[in-house]
């Protein structure tokens, strides 16, 4: 059986890597008045947060249409038996559920369709590792179960500079935005339940940062070899210096720099940061 591997833009999966692992992408799009962008294909990162300052204002965000992800699945049809395809958190998006619903439209090939729970490059993390395992063979089965796997020791916090456009998007409960905004915290983040929900409150951005390398440390602390990514909206210095100082300190630590693109960039904002790790073995 061959099977193809599908993610969504916001893995932020650079093409490179897309092309070698031969990943499949839908993109997400993003809307600044009555122009709408695909993810990734007509916007990158660095034009976003450009054009988010010219225009003073942050744009709105849509879900790839069934329509294309139909025709996704009917050309990677041709090729293959099989797809596993891996979305960010349902709990933020409909991409999973238009997937789903997606895969019950196409008959000819037989569509797997995995709820992250998470987005970003720890989406990204698991794309690259059902990629490989597809091209060595494993039945889809066998890459859901990996994927769970990998899923029970999963870790990610990030933090917004501001809580307003996450509670503007939907993403956050209004009360706890207004308490953000009230007390000028900085809360870390993290999914529950495939939802955001604030993990701890903190009244300063140096210290929410600390708070997310202390839960960081207690994980990897234990032993075992780990995967992690530093992820940042428009604040490359600042992440690849805790990258550097990461690897400086842990030796069984593998760490990425990636960023927080539009789509998401557009619920967090300028400037939030973020880290996720899971354990390789």
């Amino acid at each position: 059986m061959k099977t193809a591997v599908i993610t969504d833009s916001t893995a932020y999966l650079p093409k490179q890597i897309r092309n070698e692992k031969q990943i499949h992408m839908v993109p997400l799009n993003v809307i600044f008045g009555h122009e709408s962008y695909q993810e990734e294909v007509d916007i990158q990162a660095d034009d976003f947060y450009d054009m988010v300052k010219e225009n003073g204002d942050l744009p709105k965000t849509s879900q790839p249409s069934i329509g294309m992800m139909t025709e996704k699945l009917e050309e990677l049809a041709k090729e293959y038996d099989a797809v596993v395809a891996i979305h960010l958190s349902s709990g933020i998006s409909g991409t999973y559920q238009g997937m789903m619903t997606a895969g019950d439209m196409v008959e000819d090939i037989d569509v797997h369709v995995f709820d992250s729970e998470i987005s970003c490059m720890m989406q990204g993390f698991y794309a690259i590792e059902a990629a490989d395992l597809a091209q060595n063979g494993a039945t889809p089965k066998q890459i859901m179960e990996r994927m769970n796997e990998m899923k029970t020791t999963m870790s990610a916090y990030f933090m917004a500079d501001d809580l307003s456009h996450l509670h503007r998007g939907g993403r956050l409960n209004g009360a706890q935005a207004f308490v953000g905004g009230l007390l000028q915290v900085k809360p870390v983040l993290h999914f529950v339940d495939t939802k955001i929900v604030p993990f701890e409150k903190i009244r300063t951005r140096k210290k929410a940062l600390k708070r997310i390398l202390s839960l960081f440390e207690e994980d990897v602390q234990g032993g075992g070899e780990f995967k992690a990514c530093m992820i940042h909206a428009n604040r490359e210095e600042e992440a690849a210096q805790i990258k550097a100082e990461i690897e400086n300190q842990f030796d069984n630590v593998e760490v990425e720099l990636s960023y927080f693109g539009p789509v998401i960039g557009t619920h967090l904002g300028e400037g939030a940061m973020g880290l996720g790790w899971y354990r390789k073995s």
